[in-house]
């Protein structure tokens, strides 16, 4: 910046020349610097002040439109940050194949205490005991009272009711700490599918969520991971049908005087498990504690459906048929003696009550399920291309649905592959499978002759894997399980449902004693496995009821005929409707049923 002197030479000569005071020359100058001295000042201050006045209107600003933000929002309780790695609580929805919900996650409190900050510790123990009976008051108001405690836990989840009257207490000491909890609003209904949960990682302000059993343990990791952002996992189970399904087997249990009971229910296209029930069951809300002693199947938390590894006795025999059917050996009208004797390693072949069939055709044996008749299919047959083909049903391996209990259910079959086992393995004796296994196999059947892989996850299309039958031969399967209802010489005839044609197999197996080996005289398991409808199959079912006893006779009736049959065929009556299946009546089932509304 160029500074003019205060007494410029040139000037004060000139002044002096004229005889003017050359003082007043400097003073003027003086006056000049003060004054653009003033005003540089004067326009750095209002600068100043422009950038301050901005900064208050900016902050005013954002305080205005967070407080406009907050008076818009939902009122929440403040929560103090979290110290250290936060805890992942969120866990998505678990959804039938209509998208009803499951199992979902609910708001709910914890309840702890910080004994050091409590001001009357046994009155808190006492109004903790009334209002939480498990509690112990005595054992309470030590664990207080003790002054090495500065934290103790005390109830993991809360009702609304719970928390208010614990509330109500006034205890600066007692204090609670939000997080969410899994809730199954159906309850007891799907509790073996869906298994359970439970809190991993705990902290005051939240709590991991877990799975503990059930589809919630296996797919866990799924469940829990950020990246599904809230997509619910889509199960093949139809709630409605699932329930219906429940209710009828439970009064099943009931009317049959049975200690358990199991069904599955599967599509025979797509493998997917459309209602499966194991019953007695239980909350998973408040799942119970696993059996320390006794039987493990005596516990509601068994699977009977897919851990209960059971003879099912006459169900297999079609599968004998079948195979025979399909590799040229025999035809549907095959003529086979089934007279006695019938010797096998030195062992004799019986028939149900004694029965002398003598020489019935391959359909015959089926329809009046004679053991003989199988066991000498199943000798043409020969033991390795029986093995071979029950292991291509999946009869070898644990099937591979997508709960944690599956994994358990392995088939039971002999070490030795005789010409014993040969023949009691044909007519279900011998080795031991799940019900799932079952309806499986069934599947293969209805379908046309393809494997197909059971699933609890919805389905989109048919999902065929190997081809093990032909479709001829599987249309004269489903002739010949057809007639085991339709026909008066059937063993399921009360499997009959107007409407819709049933075919089906019974299966009656002795229950092997826990020690000693041998079996009991008076403890069955009784099964059927149905395909409907025959013309059209889409669904296979199969019904097993543990040691039932039908007593409405002068004597009790333990077969599966009597038992498990008629449960069944309740079933297919309450849940085709709800699978979108029209009745179709042949004439005289029709004139039967305007008669009856007459």
């Amino acid at each position: 910046m160029t500074r003019i002197p205060l007494r410029p030479l040139a000037r004060i000569l000139d002044a002096r020349k004229k005889g003017e005071d050359p003082d007043a020359i400097e003073k003027e100058n003086r006056r000049l610097r003060h004054e653009e001295m003033r005003d540089r000042a004067r326009l750095r201050a209002e600068g100043r002040l422009l950038v301050l006045a901005m900064m208050f209107f900016c902050a005013y600003a954002v305080i205005g439109a967070r407080m406009g933000m907050l008076s818009a929002s939902e009122p929440e309780e403040p929560r103090a940050q979290a110290t250290g790695a936060s805890i992942m609580a969120s866990r998505a929805d678990i959804v039938d194949r209509h998208g009803r919900v499951l199992a979902t996650n609910m708001s709910t409190h914890s309840l702890y205490a910080h004994p050091q900050q409590m001001i009357e510790p046994g009155r808190a123990a006492e109004r903790l005991a009334e209002i939480f009976p498990d509690l112990d008051a005595a054992d309470m108001k030590r664990r207080f009272t003790d002054p090495r405690r500065k934290f103790l836990w005390i109830k993991k989840k809360l009702s609304p009711e719970q928390m208010q009257a614990v509330h109500d207490i006034g205890e600066p000491g007692l204090l609670f700490g939000p997080r969410e909890m899994r809730l199954y609003p159906n309850g007891p209904v799907l509790s073996h599918v869906l298994g359970g949960s439970s809190f991993g990682a705990e902290g005051v302000h939240s709590a991991e969520v877990i799975g503990t059993a059930g589809i919630e343990r296996f797919f866990d990791k799924d469940l829990r991971d950020p990246a599904r952002e809230g997509t619910p996992l889509a199960l093949s189970i139809d709630l409605t049908v699932q329930a219906a399904a429940e209710e009828v087997l439970y009064s099943g249990m009931k009317l049959m005087n049975a200690k358990g009971a199991a069904a599955v229910l599967m599509d025979v296209h797509t493998g997917e498990v459309i209602s499966i029930v194991s019953l007695p069951d239980f909350d998973p809300n408040d799942r119970p504690a696993a059996p320390t002693k006794g039987s493990p199947s005596d516990s509601p938390l068994f699977n009977r459906a897919v851990q209960g590894v059971y003879e099912l006795g006459s169900t297999f025999k079609i599968f004998a048929a079948s195979q025979a059917l399909q590799l040229g050996l025999m035809t549907p009208q095959t003529v086979i003696d089934t007279s006695p004797p019938f010797k096998v390693g030195g062992h004799r072949i019986g028939e149900f009550e004694n029965h002398n069939y003598g020489a019935i055709s391959v359909e015959e044996v089926i329809i009046k399920s004679s053991n003989r008749g199988t066991g000498k299919i199943a000798l043409a047959i020969g033991a390795e291309r029986q093995k071979d083909f029950l292991k291509s049903l999946g009869l070898f391996d644990p099937t591979p649905l997508e709960i944690t209990e599956a994994s358990g259910g392995r088939p039971l079959i002999p070490e030795r592959w005789t010409d014993l086992s040969t023949v009691t393995i044909s007519y279900g004796h011998g080795i031991s499978t799940t019900p799932l296994h079952l309806a499986t196999a069934y599947s293969a059947i209805a379908n046309g002759g393809h494997t197909v892989k059971p699933t609890l996850l919805k389905q989109s299309g048919s999902q065929y894997r190997d081809v093990v039958l032909s479709e001829q031969v599987t249309r004269d399967a489903l002739n010949m399980l057809r007639q085991v209802v339709s026909s008066d010489d059937g063993t399921a005839s009360f499997g009959e449902v107007p409407g819709y044609k049933v075919g089906g197999k019974t299966g009656t197996a002795d229950k092997p004693k826990e020690k000693g080996g041998g079996y009991y005289k008076d403890k069955v398991i009784a099964t059927f496995a149905a395909v409907f409808p025959t013309d059209d199959p889409k669904y296979a079912l199969v019904v097993t009821l543990d040691e039932p006893v039908e007593t409405s006779g002068t004597k009790p009736r333990r077969t599966a005929g009597w038992t498990a049959v008629p449960v069944a065929a309740e079933m297919i009556r309450r849940v085709a409707p709800l699978l979108g299946l029209r009745p179709v009546y042949d004439t005289g089932q029709l004139d039967v049923t305007m008669s009856a509304s007459d």
